[in-house]
């Protein structure tokens, strides 16, 4: 039998070792068998408090009573106990990693090994957190004042500001909004140098360099950032015939004084506070009029209610040959908003740990897009059911991009309107290019032009924490990221004083970007894949595009997606993405594919009215502290390290429930 010397504290943690005689003699097979039994004691203790501690949050968000949030505080307060606990316990384990042999065992062991923020001491915990909730505090009480009546205030994202942004043509009215949002939550500079540090803190003590390593972790590691470029470089030739498109339509409304002929585009004019997704289709829209029809009106006329729509969605998964819904959702859910209780309407979907609960909440109602949501969501549930065999730290997607990015393929296949009529919700239509295009654009300016701000976001998040970017050149770094990247600039000259970054709430809630930027890439590659398999894209036959591509009923792509999904988390995440695409590699080369026939449009659009593709800087953006600014290069300067850091640790992102 082989042998080793093994402290017993290591090997077995109950038991206690004296400092001379702590060292036995102990086989592989002894160890693995106790590791074996470890692992099953905390996949038992995890699925237990994982019911309860979702248990308590489906009765906050179906009844958002004080007496139940005060129950889900402290469920979820168990729950971080006993991640604490199972991380001390797992590092003890590491000590013998190199000698365990079965790579199951050492698997679990490696996906429990990393924690944070409460990898953190009770000290540096409690400040950390007091930290990121007083940033989130600046954020969620930040507000401004309406333009035409100062005396009227309260206005918010959600509540007045993006609808805003998206009506008014008043291009003061504009500027104005833009930058009182951004007085308003710069306030949030004052903690961030605070939280980098803790953040890093909580890395180091994960034995990693700072808080960007800890957040790639669930991607591979820090090599997953050429991935990551690689998939922007893939877009970047289509985004840039958008941004000129744009850029055109743009200075038709607001004159050449405002948007110039060569410049980037003002932030403030694209539809929304951040300019990250442009709703402003009056002005872009290529063929007005030409619009797909809605299925509204026929769901309505055929007496849809939320019950029957559910039921459309469990056909869909049926006619892929995987498993319906059990008969507890049906019971169980919140399939619409209920007359005398106060809930959370946000649609979301929802795994009890235990194997046979699952569960959706959506205040649903009859029409196109929320039957859309209903797919969406019933995807969730269907990965829900195919990991439910595996240990708790093995169910969830590959990695945090997956889930989501199933659930939106699912969702475009059942928006053709191809499959509408199918379902007898639309009646037979010629093809027009016209509608087609302006489709194709509208998709556009939501996916694609979201695309380098999700790039960007967390490219200056690592620099700040690998200390690449200094404090003192924080927000005009980020204006050279937002040049540089995606064409933008701000309605005015930016400084130090300001913080923009801020102005989106990720930042100062402690939220990666990088799962919303490898979630869309993942999306349109599923989407790609998965109508490959089902015989409905072919690129070299022109009659059947990838945008009108609908895989229902193909036993093919069912297959491909129970593939991946029934392996969870307990493959590295590229050989799930094999499993259903074949690839290895992120790939946004399928979302060009998708927007081809709009690619080709802005193209030959572009070169008939002689536009300037691209940009070039046509003022200053940003004043550094220092007079190192250049308007023709991005600032690069070689700065100091700076302190390590923390990744984000949400009961909302560690427990089966998505939204």
């Amino acid at each position: 039998m082989q042998g080793l010397w093994l402290c017993l504290l290591v090997a077995f943690p109950s038991v206690t070792c004296q400092k001379y005689v702590g060292e036995v003699l102990v086989s592989r097979a002894v160890v693995e068998r106790a590791a074996t039994r470890f692992l099953r004691e905390r996949d038992q203790l995890f699925s237990h408090q994982c019911t309860r501690t979702i248990t308590a949050s489906w009765n906050y968000h179906t009844n958002r009573t004080l007496y139940n949030k005060l129950r889900l505080l402290a469920a979820q307060e168990e729950y971080r106990v006993l991640q604490k606990d199972s991380w001390m316990l797992v590092q003890r384990w590491k000590a013998v990693d190199n000698f365990l042999e079965d790579p199951s065992i050492k698997y679990q062991l490696q996906a429990m090994s990393v924690l944070s923020p409460a990898a953190l001491s009770t000290p540096y915990l409690a400040t950390y957190m007091r930290t990121v909730e007083a940033m989130k505090g600046i954020y969620s009480s930040a507000s401004v004042c309406d333009y035409h009546n100062t005396q009227q205030c309260g206005l918010t994202p959600e509540e007045g500001v993006n609808e805003i942004m998206q009506r008014s043509r008043d291009v003061k009215e504009l500027a104005y909004i833009w930058k009182s949002w951004r007085l308003q939550t710069r306030g949030i500079r004052s903690s961030y140098a605070l939280y980098v540090d803790l953040a890093n803190l909580a890395a180091q003590t994960n034995r990693l360099a700072n808080k960007g390593e800890l957040e790639l972790v669930e991607y591979g590691g820090g090599a997953f950032k050429e991935q990551m470029q690689k998939a922007w470089e893939q877009l970047q030739p289509l985004y840039l015939q958008l941004h000129a498109y744009t850029r055109r339509k743009l200075r038709q409304v607001y004159g050449p004084q405002v948007v110039t002929e060569r410049g980037p585009l003002p932030a403030h004019l694209l539809g929304d506070l951040w300019g990250h997704q442009w709703k402003i289709w009056d002005i872009l829209v290529p063929y007005p009029g030409k619009t797909r029809p809605s299925a509204t009106f026929e769901m309505k006329r055929q007496w849809y209610n939320p019950r029957k729509m559910f039921q459309v969605a469990d056909d869909f998964f049926a006619s892929l040959g995987l498993p319906r819904l059990p008969p507890s959702f049906w019971h169980d859910s919140l399939l619409q908003k209920p007359l005398h209780r106060n809930v959370i309407c946000q649609a979301s979907a929802w795994d009890f740990c235990n194997g046979k609960d699952f569960r959706i909440s959506q205040c649903t109602e009859v029409r196109e897009e929320d039957l859309a949501s209903t797919h969406h969501e019933t995807t969730h549930l269907q990965y829900f059911l195919h990991y439910s065999h595996l240990p708790y730290v093995y169910r969830q997607g590959a990695n945090p991009g997956f889930q989501e990015a199933l659930g939106n393929a699912v969702q475009m296949s059942v928006s053709t309107t191809q499959h509408l009529q199918k379902l007898r919700l639309l009646r037979t239509l010629k093809d027009e290019p016209e509608v087609d295009i302006n489709f194709l654009l509208q998709e556009a300016t939501d996916k694609l032009a979201f695309m380098p701000y999700a790039y960007l976001m967390d490219q200056w998040r690592w620099r700040v924490f690998d200390g690449t970017y200094k404090e003192r050149d924080w927000n005009c770094a980020w204006w050279d990221l937002r040049y540089s990247v995606q064409g933008v600039k701000p309605p005015e000259l930016r400084s130090e004083d300001d913080f923009d970054p801020a102005a989106k709430y990720q930042v100062g809630a402690d939220l990666s970007f990088t799962r919303y930027f490898v979630g869309i890439v993942l999306q349109f590659q599923f989407y790609k894949a998965l109508c490959i398999k089902a015989g409905e894209y072919d690129p070299l036959y022109p009659s059947k595009p990838l945008h009108k591509c609908d895989f229902y009923q193909s036993k093919e792509a069912g297959s491909a997606m129970r593939a991946m999904m029934q392996l969870g988390k307990s493959r590295p995440w590229p050989e799930a993405l094999e499993a259903l695409t074949g690839q290895r590699e992120i790939d946004a080369s399928a979302m060009r594919d998708y927007f081809r026939p709009l690619e080709e449009w802005l193209k030959q659009d572009n070169q008939r009215h002689e536009e300037f593709v691209g940009w070039r800087a046509d003022n200053q953006y940003c004043l550094y502290q220092k007079s190192s600014w250049s308007p023709f290069a991005v600032h690069t300067s070689a700065l100091d390290t700076f302190s390590p850091s923390s990744t984000n640790s949400t009961i909302s992102d560690q427990l089966p429930y998505y939204s």
